[in-house]
Formats: structure tokens, C-alpha cells, sequence
């Protein structure tokens, strides 16, 4: 059966711990040798389309990627169309979308594996990069306790999903109104991960080893920036904040980062920041994912 990567949990802890392994296989087996992957941006980013480019490149295959203007996702031709027709050039799809249903009806009919490469509900490949840097710090993740602070997003929902699984604890803190919705409570809690939450920063980062943010709006939400600010204030990452972390602890930041919002220049410019290692595992990590997928 065609097994597709739409969030952490579509993996059990085990094969997200493989998928991990293979990730630092810096010479994997070239399952893409004399086959391409197509690469559909509705959303678009810089570091998935060249870490996703580059970990097709180095599995030996071809990446094409695809504009929204090609395509007219949805309007010009239905999603399920989309995914049939590139599965007949493919060995493998991955999308990056605003909306996850999207995600939800290509996978339905594809035969070949869809990557989800970001959606409105998950960002399962950076939680991914994020876990292998955290292992490349710290050697192993029991034991560990890692702090999400700032906007309860799909960031937030994957990487919960992801930590907890590997076996760290879990806080979240956030302010009243944007901790993570009813529904992702319920899918974390649902795959066995119980993470603390909190609204106070300070009881979030607390002696914990990762102390991780994400932007206080994303693509899509500039209008509401002016609206959420006063509310996220509060939860910037700066030097007082990270002063409750333990004393060893890193930064983490999925990027990009608005400087001087969400984190410091002193933070994430300094000793604790590992965000340009953890933007590069964001290659390897797609690397063992992709080359996981095409050999089950």
C-alpha cells in the first residue's frame, strides 16, 4: 500500500525514529535514480523548494517544480486530476498548500507517496528537521523537555506531535486565545503525547533543554500582525526568556524570522542558536523521508 507523509503521525515512533536514522545518511541509496518528483508550491518558500530540490538531487532523481500559475490548483483542474496526472511522471509528489484538504483528496487517489511540504494544519518536514537537530545537540531526546512559545500554528501542532512521540516532554505556551485549537489538542493527546500548557512564557521555558518560536503571523495573515502583536509581546524570545531555560539550552526558529518580534538579534544571532543547522537538516530530513517512503 502506498504509504503517504501528511503529518508526524502517519508514522508510528519507531519508523519516525528510522526516518531520523536515515536522515543523517549523508550517502543514501539513489531511489530516484532516472525518476523525478513533482514539487507543487500554492505557497511559496525558499527553503522548501531548495531543500526539497536538493534532496531529490542527491536520490539520485529529477525535482520539477511547480507554480501556482501552471496548475490553477482547484480552479483550472481538481486536486484529484492534479495528483493522478503527476503520478503518471513521478515516483513521488509533494505539495505545499494553504488548505490541508488539499493534502487530504490528492492523497486519496494517488498512487504514489505525497509529501506534505507545509499545509494551514501541518509543517510535518520541518518537525522532522527539527528533531534531528535536537538529536545532533543532545545525542538522544529521552529526558529531554522542549518549549514551544508563541502561536499554537501547524508548526506547533507537528513538532508537538513529533517530540512527544520521540519520547520528550512537551510545554506549550502560548497566549489565551491562539493556544493550539480544540482539534489539534485532540489529535496530540489522541497519539499518546501529553504536552503542558500554559499561557505564561515563563513557566513554558522553565529548565527546558529547546526552546522553540515561530513568527506571530504567517504568509497570508499580514493584515492581523498589528492585532496580535500586543498579544505575543510578551513571548518574544529574548535574553530574559532564555535565562529560564536550562543552562545548556538551545534556540530554534523554523524560519524566517521577524527580528526583533517574536526573537531577539542577541538570541538567535547568538551562542544558543542552532536555526541555520536546523535550516539545513531541513535537506537531510527530506532526504531520509523521501528515500523511507519509496522503499516501503
Amino acid at each position: 500500500m502506498t504509504r503517504h507523509f501528511l503529518d508526524i503521525d502517519d508514522l508510528t515512533t519507531d519508523e519516525l525514529l528510522a526516518v531520523i536514522d536515515r536522515s543523517e545518511d549523508s550517502s543514501p541509496p539513489r531511489v530516484l535514480e532516472g525518476k523525478g518528483m513533482a514539487l507543487i508550491f500554492e505557497k511559496p518558500s525558499a527553503r522548501t523548494r531548495n531543500s526539497m530540490e536538493m534532496a531529490v538531487v542527491q536520490l539520485g532523481g529529477h525535482p520539477v517544480t511547480v507554480r501556482p500559475d501552471e496548475i490553477g490548483m482547484g480552479t483550472r483542474e481538481k486536486v484529484e486530476d492534479l495528483a493522478r496526472m503527476f503520478a503518471g511522471y513521478h515516483a513521488a509528489i509533494g505539495a505545499r498548500v494553504f488548505d490541508h484538504d488539499k493534502l487530504e483528496r490528492m492523497a486519496a487517489v494517488s498512487p504514489v507517496p505525497l509529501v506534505n511540504m507545509l499545509s494551514d494544519v501541518a509543517h510535518p518536514l520541518q518537525a522532522l528537521a527539527d528533531l534531528l537537530t535536537v538529536r545532533q545537540v543532545f545525542g538522544e531526546f529521552a529526558g529531554r523537555t522542549l518549549a514551544y512559545v508563541g502561536d499554537g500554528n501547524n508548526v506547533c501542532r507537528s513538532l508537538s506531535l513529533a517530540a512527544g512521540m520521540a519520547g520528550m516532554d512537551v510545554r506549550i505556551g502560548c497566549p489565551e486565545h491562539y493556544l493550539p485549537s480544540t482539534g489539534d489538542q485532540a489529535t496530540i493527546w489522541s497519539s499518546g503525547v501529553k504536552p503542558v500548557l500554559t499561557t505564561d512564557p515563563l513557566e513554558a521555558v522553565q529548565g527546558a533543554d529547546v526552546v522553540y518560536t515561530d513568527a506571530w503571523f504567517s504568509m497570508g495573515q499580514e493584515e492581523e500582525a498589528a492585532e496580535r502583536r500586543p498579544y505575543f509581546h510578551p513571548f518574544q524570545v529574548n535574553t530574559e526568556l532564555m535565562a529560564g531555560a536550562a543552562p545548556d539550552a538551545i534556540f530554534l526558529h523554523c524560519l524566517p524570522a521577524h527580528r526583533n518580534e517574536e526573537v531577539t538579534d542577541d538570541v538567535i544571532d547568538g551562542p544558543q542558536s542552532r536555526v541555520w543547522q536546523q535550516a539545513e537538516n531541513r535537506m537531510h530530513a527530506a532526504r531520509g523521508l523521501i528515500s523511507w517512503l519509496l522503499e516501503q
